[in-house]
């Protein structure tokens, strides 16, 4: 539990004992799940955390409320690792109102049976205000970033957004920085987190930034990472440019897919090819690495090659599910290269270029490298020209 300002209090937890977020995403340094009480004429709880870590939750929620009933649930975020305790909190106090947007009270049962009692909810449109005393809440719909019953609020008293998912990221505060974005690595696992958790929804993304930027913003508070309390121009501006599938590096990104070794020296042939012309170059493997952070790696870079094994009459499965991940991820508008290997049927270049053509702007460049288990000296030229043509 932490002070934000005289009235604000932080009462998340942190989770180290979680191995995979949403039972899918590695977090090695945990998570936190994020809440806040406003302590004023009237008191708000902002959101709740996952079941389990409920009871240090509810041990930080008794310390802040120092006896005091609280008279307001909001709920940001109906996803169960920020709710999974309302119905807990509403048992315990009888006289406190559910306040969250129309479209996740109308949810609530989906996770709650027979819940909440009816006069129990106050449902919020885009506008709407909560007064609590000096504080009063502005909510502000945000609809699929990154569910459809999203909205975040802002007070006007302390300049702060409750931001929801937006603006958070992978980590618990105890290794990440201590409630503040000037410790440690923000961009890494924030850009981790926004590409896997939001990153189809750039188009959403895009209308609640320009809601946020007629607010007199001073502070971001989001429902994991750290608080955001200075340079806002630098957190925005990611954003913006992870939401219009923007590349913040003109560098290449070299991605493989290799069996037995040879796919990965053509990888590397490449990659020497580029760095001798003075280009930055990310290579990464994708038999071996966290495919959420090669996912972010592509986001991050405007040049992408594709270098993988033919199988089963098709792309190695390492490249496939990759290929499909920037798919279902909305990835847009990048220049790619490809590289096929195939002892004796080579088809991962024509698998590769099926699945770029279902995705919305990528230019493939020529040639087409196609080799056949092992680089010879004729494979190197061409590999070299990709590189050229890569480099325009």
């Amino acid at each position: 539990m932490k002070h934000l300002s005289n009235d604000v209090v932080y009462t998340g937890v942190d989770d180290l004992t979680i191995d995979l977020f949403e039972s899918q995403y590695r977090v090695p340094q945990g998570i936190s799940y994020n809440s806040y009480v406003i302590l004023d004429e009237k008191i708000a709880i902002l959101d709740t955390v996952d079941a389990g870590m409920g009871e240090e939750w509810l041990s930080n929620i008794e310390e802040a409320l120092a006896g005091r009933q609280p008279d307001y649930l909001v709920v940001h975020h109906l996803e169960p690792d920020h709710s999974a305790l309302i119905r807990t909190v509403a048992e315990k106090y009888p006289s406190l109102t559910i306040v969250a947007g129309a479209k996740a009270i109308s949810m609530l049962p989906q996770f709650f049976e027979e819940f909440p009692p009816e006069g129990r909810t106050m449902a919020m449109k885009e506008g709407g205000q909560l007064c609590l005393g000096k504080h009063s809440l502005q909510f502000i719909s945000a609809p699929m970033v990154h569910w459809p019953e999203v909205m975040v609020s802002f007070d006007a008293l302390d300049g702060a957004l409750y931001s929801a998912d937006a603006f958070g990221k992978f980590g618990a505060l105890c290794n990440c920085g201590f409630y503040s974005s000037e410790d440690g690595d923000w961009d890494t696992e924030a850009r981790r987190y926004y590409c896997n958790i939001v990153g189809k929804y750039g188009a959403p993304v895009q209308a609640l930034l320009k809601k946020a930027s007629t607010l007199p913003i001073r502070s971001i508070r989001p429902l994991h990472g750290p608080v955001i309390d200075s340079d806002f121009g630098h957190y925005i501006s990611l954003y913006d440019k992870w939401s219009r599938y923007e590349p913040e590096s003109d560098g290449v990104l070299i991605a493989h897919a290799s069996m037995h070794g040879g796919t990965a020296c053509a990888a590397l042939w490449l990659e020497e090819c580029l760095k001798s012309k003075g280009i930055e170059v990310k290579t990464v493997d994708l038999c071996r690495s966290d495919l959420s952070a090669c996912l972010a790696e592509a986001f991050r870079y405007g040049r992408i090659v594709l270098a993988a094994s033919s199988y089963d009459n098709g792309v190695f499965t390492p490249m496939y599910n990759f290929l499909h991940l920037l798919q279902i991820k909305g990835l847009c508008n990048r220049r790619t290269g490809i590289i096929e290997n195939g002892s004796w049927a080579p088809s991962a270049g024509r698998v590769i270029s099926e699945m770029l053509a279902q995705m919305k702007g990528m230019d493939v460049a020529a040639p087409q490298v196609t080799f056949r288990s092992r680089l010879h000296a004729e494979d190197r030229d061409r590999i070299a020209e990709l590189a050229s043509a890569m480099s325009e």
